[in-house]
């Protein structure tokens, strides 16, 4: 019981808000030009730096991280393909600002359209790809609704799937932060957010070049995503993301007064954190952290793992040697059990205070037992027990 209730406890911990470095870093000054912002560390969701971060304000098409994101857990899970086509309806294609120029009837790929959508940051190829999904805009908009507050994104609601100026369309730097980490959890996405140059339609008689509207993936080390924005409501915007050595960073400005400024500023928070601090490797993705034993399954145990690469951040020069692991999980779990569930957490602490934390997830999917293999599981049991 006692195991059990700390493990409830453990859950509610996690829907605190990030660790933070910011109050630590108050003096450093970043981001002067935006109207807020945050730099945040990948892999323990620590936040580094932080401004006006919880503001409410129109994101623009950084709108499509989270559109982005739906794309690539519908991938996971297996419902579509990199190679499925998609048809373009007349109401994707009529979407206005930053477009590939979908026509009609139009079809493409699942992967063009995401090409698209993170490089030419393409109206058109959101809806046409929402639609695709969820059969309308609207039941698309609805997920990533239930999305935003699955993740804990307190002060985000979606209109549209683009970041078209709509009312009651808001978000804010931390959100966005936390929807753009979510999204490098699918390390492949960088394989399209990093694009600089590209063409769509290479073999038709009416190619389309698309450059990518964030130049830091040209300009900056390691820069390799995430999503620009601009509307005139929204001003320039920009949600980036860059790694060096064992390190990844994610960096939202918002309400930047122009490109040049909003680029600079994210390059000099880049530049702050990988100067300032430093990822030690700590686990690797998939690797079996610890197990469970099962009630009434197919199987009687299974192994937790690590959903994603995960590492201990520290000052540049500091050691780990001062930081201690934690692992709490439910020792008996019911079946059924799906694949990816959250079942446990790892806690990393330095001097009794938590640094950071990884959820652990079931390594397969578990159906309820048997008749026949409860009563197989029982009687070898007995024999064991007689023995």
């Amino acid at each position: 019981m006692q195991k059990k209730v700390a493990f409830l406890l453990a859950l509610m911990l996690c829907l605190s808000p990030a660790v933070s470095l910011a109050e630590e870093n108050a003096q450093v000054h970043l981001a002067a030009n935006a109207k807020s912002a945050i730099l945040l560390d990948v892999d323990t969701g620590t936040v580094i730096y932080e401004k006006n971060a919880h503001e409410k304000l129109p994101p623009a098409s950084i709108t499509k991280v989270m559109t982005m994101l739906l794309i690539m857990e519908a991938l996971e899970r297996g419902e579509i393909k990199l190679s499925d086509k998609v048809r373009t309806s007349e109401y994707a294609a009529s979407m206005g600002g930053s477009q590939i120029f979908l026509e009609p009837g139009e079809m493409m790929s699942v992967e063009e359209m995401l090409k698209g959508i993170a490089v030419a940051s393409g109206n058109d190829a959101s809806v046409a790809m929402a639609e695709h999904l969820a059969g309308t805009e609207e039941a698309f908009i609805k997920k990533m609704n239930e999305r935003a507050k699955e993740l804990g994104l307190q002060n985000t609601h979606f209109v549209n799937t683009n970041g078209l100026p709509a009312e009651n369309h808001y978000s804010s730097a931390h959100d966005i932060a936390l929807m753009s980490r979510e999204l490098l959890k699918h390390e492949e996405i960088t394989k399209y957010t990093s694009i600089y140059q590209d063409y769509l339609r290479k073999d038709s008689n009416r190619p389309f070049w698309l450059v990518n509207t964030n130049k830091l993936v040209r300009f900056y080390p390691g820069a390799d995503g995430l999503k620009t924005g601009y509307t005139a409501e929204a001003k320039y915007c920009l949600s980036a993301t860059a790694k060096k050595d064992n390190m990844r960073v994610v960096a939202v400005v918002m309400g930047e007064p122009n490109s040049k400024t909003r680029n600079s500023e994210i390059t000099q928070m880049f530049d702050y954190a990988f100067a300032s601090y430093q990822s030690h490797p700590f686990v690797k993705k998939g690797e079996a952290i610890t197990k469970i034993e099962i009630n009434k399954g197919s199987l009687s145990e299974m192994n937790l793992t690590a959903p994603h690469h995960f590492g201990i951040l520290t000052k540049k020069g500091e050691s780990i040697n001062d930081y201690e692991k934690e692992i709490v999980v439910n020792p008996m779990v019911d079946a059924p059990i799906k694949q990816g569930e959250i079942l446990g957490h790892m806690f990393v602490k330095k001097n009794g205070k938590e640094v950071a934390r990884l959820d652990l997830v079931a390594e397969q999917s578990v159906s309820k037992a048997t008749w026949w293999e409860l009563m197989k599981r029982s009687t070898k049991r007995m024999i064991l027990g007689l023995e």
